[in-house]
Parts: C-alpha cells; sequence; structure tokens
C-alpha cells in the first residue's frame, strides 16, 4: 500500500513524517546511478521502501534532465543503429538480447521519472503504480542480462539507441504527453512484437529465454494499462475526450504513423481499444 496522506495533522504525526527520507530525492538518486546493478537493487529497494511508508512524501529535489547510464555503453540515434540479423548465431543471439536489456533498463528510469516528475500532482496511488512498474522492469532488466551474461556478454558491449529518452524529454512538461507517448505508444509496441520474439526464440531451442519473454509480456500489458488508467483521469481532469486527446498528443509528440500489426488483444486487455490507435497506423 501507499504512503500515508502527506499531510499529518498532529504535530508528533508531523515530526514522524519529517524525520523520513525524502521520496524525490530518493528517486534522484536512483535516476543517477548509472551501474547496471547499482540501479536495479536500489529501483527495487524505492519502491519497497515507499510501500512500507518509510519515505516522506516530499518533492523538493528535482529530477534530473537525464539519468545516468553505463559509462561503456554507446549511444547512437536510431537511424544509425546496426541492423540486427534474425538468424539464431550466437552473435544474432547477444544483438537481440542486449537490445531488450537496453529497453528495460530505460524503462526503469521511465518509471522513476514519472513518479519524481508528476507524482506531487497525480497522488499517492499514481507514485505507487509508477514504483511497482520500475521495480517489475528492473527484475526484467535483471532476467535478461543473466541471459546476457549466459552468452558471454553485458549490457553495455553493444551500441544502443537514445530513442526512449528522447521521447521522455520532448513530453517532460506534460503528465497526459508522458503518458500518452511512454506507456501506451511505445510499451504498447513491445504488446506487438514480443511474442513474434518468444516464438522465434523458442524456435532457436531457447525454452528459457521464451519464458523470460512470456513473463515480460504478461508484466507489459499490466504496465500499458497503468499509463491507460492514469492517462484517462488525467483526460477526465482535462474534461477531454480520451481517444481524441490521446490521438493529438500522439500526433504531437511521436513521428510517423504508428506501425502494424498490432496485438489487438493484448491492447484491449491494457485498456487500449482499437479506436484509439487504429487511425493512426
Amino acid at each position: 500500500m501507499p504512503a500515508p496522506a502527506p499531510h499529518p495533522s498532529s504535530p508528533a504525526a508531523a515530526a514522524r513524517w519529517d524525520s523520513r527520507e525524502s521520496l524525490s530525492q530518493r528517486l534522484r538518486a536512483v535516476l543517477l546511478a548509472g551501474e547496471p546493478r547499482a540501479k536495479v537493487m536500489a529501483a527495487r529497494r524505492v519502491a519497497r521502501d515507499w510501500r512500507r511508508g518509510a519515505l516522506a512524501w516530499d518533492f523538493s529535489a528535482a529530477m534530473p534532465a537525464r539519468p545516468a547510464w553505463p559509462e561503456a555503453l554507446e549511444l547512437l540515434p536510431p537511424g544509425k543503429m546496426p541492423k540486427r540479423r534474425r538468424g539464431g548465431s550466437e552473435r544474432g543471439r547477444i544483438a537481440l538480447w542486449h537490445a531488450l536489456a537496453h529497453i528495460e533498463f530505460v524503462a526503469i528510469d521511465l518509471a522513476l521519472d514519472m513518479a519524481g516528475r508528476f507524482g506531487e500532482r497525480q497522488g499517492p496511488a499514481f507514485v505507487s503504480d509508477f514504483l511497482q512498474v520500475a521495480a517489475e522492469e528492473a527484475m526484467h532488466f535483471a532476467l535478461i542480462e543473466r541471459k546476457l551474461r549466459d552468452l558471454g556478454s553485458y549490457y553495455g558491449a553493444l551500441p544502443a539507441h537514445d530513442g526512449l529518452w528522447e521521447a521522455a524529454a520532448k513530453t517532460s512538461h506534460d503528465v497526459a504527453a508522458r503518458l500518452a507517448v511512454v506507456p501506451m505508444v511505445l510499451e504498447a509496441r513491445g504488446l506487438d512484437v514480443t511474442p513474434s520474439i518468444r516464438d522465434r526464440v523458442r524456435a532457436q531451442g531457447d525454452e528459457s529465454g521464451a519464458r523470460v519473454l512470456q513473463r515480460i509480456l504478461d508484466d507489459e500489458i499490466r504496465h500499458v494499462a497503468v499509463g491507460a488508467k492514469h492517462f484517462l483521469a488525467e483526460a477526465q481532469r482535462r474534461g477531454e475526450e480520451p481517444a481524441q486527446l490521446w490521438q493529438t498528443l500522439v500526433q504531437q509528440y511521436v513521428s510517423g504513423a504508428l506501425k502494424p500489426p498490432f496485438n489487438d488483444s493484448a491492447r484491449l486487455a491494457a485498456g487500449l481499444p482499437r479506436h484509439f490507435y487504429a487511425a493512426l497506423a
């Protein structure tokens, strides 16, 4: 459960509240942790500490303009990334798992930044939801990084693109835009492509890898649902029709059309019905 209400009424309660560690300071510290294992452990710890009420409802610490990532990680524009081969060679498998690791690593920061940047206005339930998302993304990264290690590689061994954080930077001023673009476009895209990747990995004889991808798919349905739930609530607060607002924001902040095929059933399970996105395909 989330921490208690942020404005205790008695002086004794206020003193207890003030003695707790600041939520925003902890979030900022996790975002600025660049070593992968340190970020994973810190993300899971901040979510756990929030659930047990150990963090104060304090947003005095600003979120950084961008998080820290491994020093060895080479970032390239999306258009400059090397093309991945779809074969089952060891090099191809490493490239696949490295790309997935980068997505999950950045997803940790996206969820933490969502909670720290917008949580004060959106409320404790919003913070609780996105800290839980961050903890699950950290678990996903740990599973994928273990696959990389089994293949004799590690996160940071290959280049990665910066497109995910670019989307966050563009929407840092507006919670509705961030929700529309990150959970409801970028993470929803994972619902579309993960089943085929899972099946390809299974066909290569990697059953454990297929199970990891199925676990991620199941969790990502919930993550998109979290984004959709809070987007609908924000649209209601603004007096806007949700699908129309979503389409306007996507057209404003996402380059190009949304690419089919779509996993309509998974998207619907996540609270993203087809009439939202079909017109933009």
